[in-house]
């Protein structure tokens, strides 16, 4: 039988070798991140989100505009259903409005600051709500008269595909999902053409020469453009005429959600506006 003392009570004894002393860990210093990261990071979220669109987009033109049928003859449709089935199609449709948030999620993460405002990197605060609200809904008037004349003359001369939207109609939640689909829009591309695209672009330099924040307000409007080519070529322009406004006043006021607020109202109005006069005036988007 053994007699000795219980384990518990034995004093322990340090291993050949082992480190008696306590350990002191050092804090850990985070260095600035090189321009190669900072442009492997930019590719990244780009390709996982509006730069992937961008891609698609062109092709989706090159098929269109190779086609026996003139492009104005064609049609893409404006939030299609996804199944036949209710629940599936309003699984299918949340789905993809989730997962588009994702790129936005990855953004916020990368830039978010341990001070307030958390997401002052990327303009987005809430010390001015009401402000920021009418001064978007401001800009609805500036971006949405000239945008639908501009969808409405290039129709009349064939250069734009007739976008077919959904019956307002169709399930008990088509209009939830299109202002959740509205929402979508304007937080994806305002918080990463602008805000993010902006800020990477800042800390790579491009804002520090002779012209300003110009170099970085084309490049996000051109990106802007490209990704709404499926449309046509008019809406190439309209979108980069948009994207060069809404970089203009974000360079000058360093605030994103009033651009938020202006993209979301502009997307309801398009998506909850346009079928209601497509369906009341049909001569007047017809070709």
């Amino acid at each position: 039988m053994c007699t000795g003392a219980p384990i518990g009570a034995q004093k322990s004894r340090p291993y050949p070798g082992a480190v008696t002393e306590p350990i002191r860990l050092e804090p850990v210093r985070e260095h600035a991140p090189s321009q190669r990261r900072l442009w492997w990071e930019l590719a990244i979220v780009l390709l996982l989100s509006l730069g992937a669109s961008a891609l698609w987009s062109v092709l989706q033109f090159l098929d269109v505009s190779t086609r026996a049928t003139p492009i104005g003859e064609q049609q893409v449709a404006l939030n299609p259903a996804r199944s036949d089935r209710a629940w599936l199609d309003l699984s299918y449709q949340l789905t993809g409005i989730a997962l588009d948030l994702v790129p936005v999620a990855l953004v916020c993460w990368l830039l978010w600051r341990s001070r307030r405002p958390h997401l002052g990197a990327l303009g987005i605060d809430a010390t001015r709500p009401v402000r920021d609200t009418l001064s978007g809904a401001a800009l609805v008037l500036v971006i949405g008269i000239p945008g639908l004349a501009l969808y409405l003359a290039g129709r009349a001369m064939g250069l734009t595909v007739d976008v077919v939207p959904s019956p307002l109609d169709a399930q008990w939640f088509t209009v939830p999902v299109l202002l959740l689909s509205a929402l979508r829009a304007g937080l994806t591309e305002e918080v990463i053409v602008i805000g993010y695209a902006f800020e990477r672009l800042r800390r790579l330099g491009w804002g520090a020469g002779r012209l300003g924040a110009w170099p970085i307000i084309v490049a996000a409007a051109v990106l802007r453009g490209v990704y709404h080519l499926y449309q046509g070529v008019p809406a190439l322009f309209g979108n980069f005429a948009m994207g060069v406004l809404f970089g203009w006043l974000y360079a000058r006021t360093g605030r994103l959600v009033p651009l938020i607020v202006a993209h979301t109202l502009i997307d309801v109005a398009v998506f909850i506006g346009y079928p209601w006069a497509y369906g009341a005036f049909p001569q007047l988007f017809a070709r």
